[in-house]
């Protein structure tokens, strides 16, 4: 059928500059006369504009009307032909119920019917004339109606249907002929041996082509994001920790970080708790071969000063209740069962004081950092999941300052394009002085909270054998909230999660954090 389209376009434009593809050949999809077309385009023989327009088909109902006449016609007809009136309710048994319905009070609207004083219905003239069937023929016959408000009210009484109808305005172009020729799309053996080929006809390489698409792997946006972050640690000299932990006891998840074990981010709907098993040994030392598999850690096995977990959880234990290391600590009867409860670790802090407990066996400068998932029970919603990334990083060394901090907040945020931070006093209970860093959002036109950031307090750092004088800043901010900057991710769901369209993961470029 294809080739027979063809030149049927090619004959009917030999006596015509231009036709339009629904007069000549109607009853042809479209789908079918654009692909012809197309064919005859590549080979530059025609060119063609496409052409929509509405076409007002009837309904069912309105085909019945233009065969047999409208409603309020079909209960003049009944109402004329009773000499001495006709009753209502005879007129669902003579013309049916949607005529009688719709029909009476139409003729009634007419003026072709009226009541008598008995209440019967006569005919109140001699003749009548069914518009509503006129133009129904009009528009069987043309597709259309001059005057639009007669189609809309039609619509509205669903006698008519509009139908968007796409046809080809066709014209020849600098190539057409009458016959379509076959183009060869390979020079063979056969071709060069008869020379049949000086007389062949080839079709051009077309080097607009789009290649065939390659399936392929695609990184996620958030990995994209996690690798420039990566990038901007390693430039600044930062080592990244061993984050393989999703599940941590509260001892390092909270005890640690001198989180007192009545605070409220430890309740069950602001943590998720395992229940098998509920609870886990008191801290130990890894295997010597899981450190050695992390060089930061091998350095420490090297030396073989070890950190005494017994004595950590000693002073951790006496922080909380008695005060210590200058501190008069809490206060509270401190439980070990809560302490060793296992629960899905809410910030890679614990990791961060995992890997300073670690340096306490040997004190020295260091820089770490870690972007994994961590798991809080929130309520979801377009900004919060139950589970998401967070970005942080910590330095130990000798004499640091708050000042420090704010400068090195200043030059990090700067690696990814935001300066003019702002910073805001605010409450940790492992770091005092707390800051919040916000940056200003043009796109939203408002400062955001980015950031946040402090100097982990002596009841922390202390108890591990760190030395008096050293000092650590910390600082986190989450993955998902620059990915969503930069890609224009309105609600969290569509990046993370079951909602997440292959598409926008497989089609969305690199992001450089430092440009817009």
């Amino acid at each position: 059928m294809a080739a027979e389209l063809v030149s049927q376009v090619l004959d009917a434009l030999s006596a015509n500059d231009s036709i339009l593809s629904s007069d000549a050949f109607p009853g042809v999809p479209s789908s079918a006369v654009k692909g012809a077309l197309d064919r005859l385009e590549s080979r530059g023989m025609v060119t063609y504009q496409t052409v929509e327009r509405e076409e007002a088909n009837l309904t069912e109902e309105g085909k019945g009307i233009a065969t047999e006449g409208s409603h309020e016609a079909k209960v003049y007809e009944v109402v004329s032909k009773a000499i001495e009136g006709l009753r209502i309710s005879d007129l669902p048994t003579l013309v049916g119920k949607e005529s009688a319905k719709v029909g009476q009070g139409k003729a009634f609207k007419e003026g072709w019917i009226k009541k008598d004083q008995e209440g019967r219905l006569i005919a109140n003239t001699q003749t009548i004339q069914d518009i509503t069937r006129e133009q129904l023929l009009t528009i069987q016959q043309q597709r259309t109606y001059d005057d639009p408000r007669v189609l809309t009210e039609l619509r509205k009484r669903k006698l008519i249907a509009m139908q968007k109808v796409i046809s080809y305005k066709v014209s020849k172009a600098s190539r057409y002929a009458r016959e379509f020729v076959k183009e060869e799309t390979d020079l063979n053996e056969e071709m060069l041996a008869n020379d049949s080929w000086k007389t062949k006809t080839f079709k051009p390489y077309n080097f607009k082509a789009l290649g065939a698409p390659i399936p392929c792997g695609a990184l996620h946006p958030l990995n994209k994001v996690r690798h420039e972050f990566r990038q901007i640690f390693f430039e600044m000299g930062f080592v990244e920790m061993p984050t393989n932990r999703y599940v941590e006891t509260g001892f390092w998840n909270f005890d640690a970080l001198f989180v007192p074990q009545q605070h409220p981010a430890r309740d069950l709907q602001d943590t998720f708790y395992i229940s098998d098993p509920p609870m886990a040994d008191k801290p130990r030392a890894d295997p010597p071969e899981l450190d050695r598999q992390y060089p930061p850690l091998q350095a420490v096995h090297e030396q073989g000063n070890m950190a005494s977990y017994e004595k950590y959880w000693t002073n951790i234990r006496e922080v909380h209740e008695e005060g210590k290391y200058g501190s008069i600590g809490y206060r509270y009867p401190w439980s070990e069962e809560e302490s060793l409860r296992l629960v899905l670790r809410t910030h890679t802090t614990a990791i961060s004081t995992y890997m300073l407990h670690k340096l306490a066996a040997n004190p020295r400068p260091a820089r770490y950092f870690s972007i994994d998932r961590v798991f809080r029970n929130e309520s979801v919603d377009a900004t919060h999941l139950a589970e998401f990334h967070q970005v942080e990083g910590v330095i130990a060394d000798f004499g640091l300052t708050l000042g420090g901090l704010i400068g090195f907040m200043e030059t990090f945020f700067g690696k990814m394009g935001v300066h003019g931070l702002r910073f805001k006093p605010a409450y940790n209970p492992y770091t005092e002085p707390s800051m919040e860093i916000f940056g200003y959002h043009a796109g939203l036109g408002r400062w955001v909270e980015i950031g946040n950031s402090g100097m982990f307090r002596p009841e922390m750092l202390e108890p591990m054998g760190l030395p008096r004088d050293m000092r650590v800043y910390g600082w986190g901010l989450s993955l998902e909230r620059p990915t969503m900057i930069k890609y224009g991710v309105k609600n969290i769901r569509e990046l993370l999660g079951h909602k997440v369209d292959l598409n926008f993961v497989e089609h969305n470029p690199a992001v450089r954090l430092e440009q817009d």
